[in-house]
């Protein structure tokens, strides 16, 4: 005698409601609907494919919990990976926003890569320079900042969070209305900073969050998107953690030169068509490079990460 079939345990439409993740740690999230409420959420199959900004569907709760049935589909996905794993960041941006300051260590690497993890997206990129109220190494920064304008095309913004804030919050704000963004930086730059003079109730919220995922206090491991109105308009910001490197290991050899226009806009000379424009004869751009239309800083970075795609082919 032929066994009846199993009832499907798949949710079937109505009983599943849309909804956006508000903040992940892991595999521990929280969701936010329509109506502004929030809720606990886990993976439907433990799954670990969910980061902030994506929009779900959603069982009906239990409780205070609900289980993530699928990730709708994304419009666009910033990540960085190195040679060992991806770390998804956000989905769904209109915006990356690169906070960097000339305390602690500044980077350009880091600004540069994340420029290029962003362009490879096509996602828009605003530069914000943080504590102008320092004046040591002031010439320096401000040289970086002319070669991300004039010679990279980039939107470029100088604030000092602490010092002025208000002012600060609102060149910001501007930039921000009407949009998703993602907040990205080296840890110690000033990002949670321009985060709580946009969104002062994101500290209280961080607190709240923290008892919940039982973290105590360090919350720099996790995701969160805060949701504000800037200009009358409403927006998202979603800060990530802090963090030293932006890797690049999913970027190829075509992605890199074309998320690069200062050196790409010298490319159409080359006397191979398949160049590296790092060592071959008849190079357009080694002659650029020359000619001193190309800063030697952005050649050394363009080559060290051709260097590093190189290394990576099988």
């Amino acid at each position: 005698m032929a066994r009846p079939a199993k009832k499907s345990q798949d949710p079937v439409e109505g009983q599943t409601f849309p909804a956006r993740v508000t903040r992940t740690h892991g595999r521990h999230h929280f969701v936010t609907d329509a109506s502004g409420r929030t809720f606990e959420a886990h993976r439907r199959g433990k799954k670990s494919d969910v980061v902030a900004g994506d929009n779900v569907l959603c069982s009906e709760p239990h409780g205070n919990v609900v289980a993530i049935e699928r990730v709708l589909e994304r419009r666009n996905l910033l990540y960085r990976s190195d040679a060992w794993r991806i770390k998804e960041l956000a989905a769904n941006l209109d915006l990356v926003a690169v906070v960097f300051a000339q305390r602690p260590a500044f980077n350009p690497w880091f600004v540069w890569k994340a420029v290029i993890a962003a362009r490879c997206e096509n996602i828009p990129v605003l530069l914000i320079r943080n504590k102008t109220d320092l004046v040591e190494d002031a010439a320096r920064m401000e040289d970086f900042c002319r070669l991300m304008q004039d010679d990279c095309g980039e939107d470029v913004i100088a604030v000092s969070a602490v010092c002025d804030g208000e002012k600060a919050a609102e060149q910001i704000a501007a930039r921000f209305a009407g949009k998703t963004v993602l907040l990205v930086g080296q840890s110690g730059m000033g990002k949670s900073t321009i985060l709580n003079t946009l969104c002062p109730e994101a500290a209280a919220r961080t607190q709240e969050y923290s008892h919940a995922l039982n973290l105590g206090k360090q919350t720099t491991t996790t995701t969160t998107l805060y949701q504000s109105t800037f200009a009358g308009r409403e927006n998202a910001v979603i800060d990530s953690p802090g963090f030293q490197e932006f890797g690049l290991a999913h970027i190829d050899a075509l992605g890199l030169l074309g998320a690069m226009p200062d050196i790409a806009r010298h490319a159409e000379g080359c006397r191979f068509y398949n160049c590296t424009h790092t060592a071959e004869p008849g190079c357009s751009v080694r002659a650029a490079l020359a000619d001193g239309k190309i800063r030697p800083e952005r050649y050394d970075f363009y080559c060290a990460l051709m260097a590093e795609i190189k290394n990576r082919r099988p």
